[in-house]
Parts: structure tokens; sequence; C-alpha cells
């Protein structure tokens, strides 16, 4: 579905949303590379904050291109097959992200509530499993899921989104074969169900911690380190809710393209931001990056020279 049928609002939706990719992309990779190349910033916390920012990368990188594609050519086609690597590599990061962020407050609970044994328990050898596991569970989920639902015959390709998704593809469903896909379903709301009630019984712990800190500036800090984690948690489940909760229109329409927008390009987009503006290792890091990169020009200009 395009976003509309006149070739000038197409085009400019080609623009705003090249824009948008190479901000997000560029955001993120700073993060990347911020984190690789800032030896402060080998620590568990940023070792997770860089595989985000690469699941932030993947996921705004299976949606966007097809859609500016679309939008140059003035066409509204995929294929059967580009329909599948949509919808599968999307799960994918999707689910990874969502194990991920579990695993960061789990790093954040042990940091705040068990701070002897952190580097004990959160060892390089740990996080590498844990990051591991996140993908390889993101990895099993893309292919339970997008092999469940294309296990289904359609009656229709009319897909109202502009990209391929999971409930919109079930309303082209002709066969009984949609009741394995609800199975499948339900045991996904309930994976989702177990992290998020692990999350919020790892963050009841840590506040009760933090309020148990007789230094004021403990407080602050242990707060500072935990509100962009939980910024990102609660933009993800609201994104999630705006897309998969509320009851879906029979016909297509704009809102229902605004909220498909919301949840696959703004969480994305903000992760970088949100973790830039409240960490200040981040930011200096950033900062030197950046200077790195102005300090090679300048050199290389100077050889030109």
């Amino acid at each position: 579905m395009e976003f509309s049928k006149m070739r000038e609002l197409q085009i400019l939706h080609l623009v705003a949303f090249l824009i948008l990719y190479l901000a997000i992309m560029t955001g993120n990779l700073l993060i990347v590379f911020a984190v690789i190349f800032d030896h402060r910033l080998h620590t568990p916390m940023y070792f997770f904050l860089m595989n985000l920012a690469i699941l932030d990368l993947g996921s705004i990188s299976v949606t966007m291109p097809k859609s500016m594609v679309n939008s140059f050519f003035n066409t509204r086609l995929i294929s059967y097959s580009g329909c599948v690597a949509q919808v599968f590599f999307l799960l994918v990061f999707v689910a990874s992200d969502l194990a991920l962020l579990t695993v960061m407050a789990y790093d954040r609970y042990v940091a705040i509530c068990n701070p002897l044994r952190y580097e004990t328990i959160m060892n390089k050898g740990a996080c590498i499993q844990m990051v591991v596991s996140a993908w390889i569970s993101g990895l099993l989920y893309g292919v339970i899921h997008s092999g469940s639902t294309f296990a289904i015959t359609f009656c229709s390709n009319v897909v109202d989104r502009f990209f391929c998704e999971i409930p919109q593809l079930l309303k082209l469903s002709c066969s009984n074969l949609y009741l394995v896909e609800g199975g499948v379903l339900l045991f996904s709301i309930s994976v989702v169900l177990g992290c998020f009630i692990f999350i919020i019984a790892t963050y009841v712990q840590i506040f009760s911690t933090v309020l148990k800190m007789p230094s004021g500036q403990g407080r602050q800090k242990a707060f500072s380190t935990c509100l962009p984690h939980l910024i990102v948690i609660s933009m993800f489940v609201f994104t999630g809710c705006f897309a998969y909760v509320r009851p879906s229109s029979k016909s297509p329409s704009a809102i229902d393209l605004i909220f498909s927008f919301i949840y696959s390009i703004v969480p994305p987009m903000m992760n970088p931001l949100i973790y830039s503006m409240r960490n200040k290792e981040i930011k200096i890091a950033l900062w030197k990056l950046l200077d790195l990169k102005h300090s090679a020009k300048n050199d290389f200009s100077r050889f030109l020279q």
C-alpha cells in the first residue's frame, strides 16, 4: 500500500523516508563505533547496547528500503519471496530485541542489587552467551512464526501496509491452517508476557534497593543508568500495543499506515537519541569519535598539500 496515489506525494514520501533512514542508520552506527573504539565502553551494559543498535539497523533495513524503491518506481509490488523475507527478518530482529532488553534488565539488576559480584556474574563469557542466546531465540522465533504464517493459503495478494506483516497476511487467509497460526500467536503472547513480567519483577527489586541507598548521589546515578532502558522498553511496549492490541479496521486507512509507521520506525530512531542524551559516557565517546574523524580529515588534507 502506498502512502498516496499522487506522484508528488510519493516523491515526498521517498525523500522523507530517505532522510529518516539515513538519520537512523547514522545514529545507530555511531553507537556501534563508539562502543567498539572507546575502551572505557567495553563493559556489559555497552556491549548489550551495541547489539541493540545492530538489531535496530537490521529491523529498519527490512522495511524502509523496499518502500522507498516502490515510491521511486511508482509501484506497489513485492515478490512472494520478498514478502517472506520481510516477515522472517522482521520477526528475528524484533524477537531478538525483546530478548536483549530482558537481558539488559538482568544486567541492571546485578549491577545495582549485587554490585560486589557483578564482574563475576557478568563476565565476558556470560555476556557473549546471553547475546548469542538472544539472537538464537529471535532466529528460532522467526523460523517458527514465519513458517506457520506462509503455510496458509492466501485468497488475495493485497497487503494493506507499506511492508508485509503477519496480522495483515492473516486477513488474507482462506484455509483452516490459520488455527495453527493462532496457536503460534498464543505461544508468542505467552513468551512476551513472560519477558515483561521478568522485567517488571527485576525493576521492583532494583527500585527497592535504590530507595534504600543512603547517598542521594548514588540513588541519582542508579536511576540515570536505568532510565534509558525503561524508556526504550516502554516505547517498545506502547508501539507494539498500537500495532496489535487495538481493533484493526476492515478497510485500509491513513490511520493504519500511521500506526505501522510508528511501531516500525520510531523505536529504531529514538533508541540512539535516548541513550546518547541520558548517558554521559556515550556522549564523551561520540564526541571523541567525531573528533577523531575530523582530525583524520585534517591530517589527510595537510598530507595532500
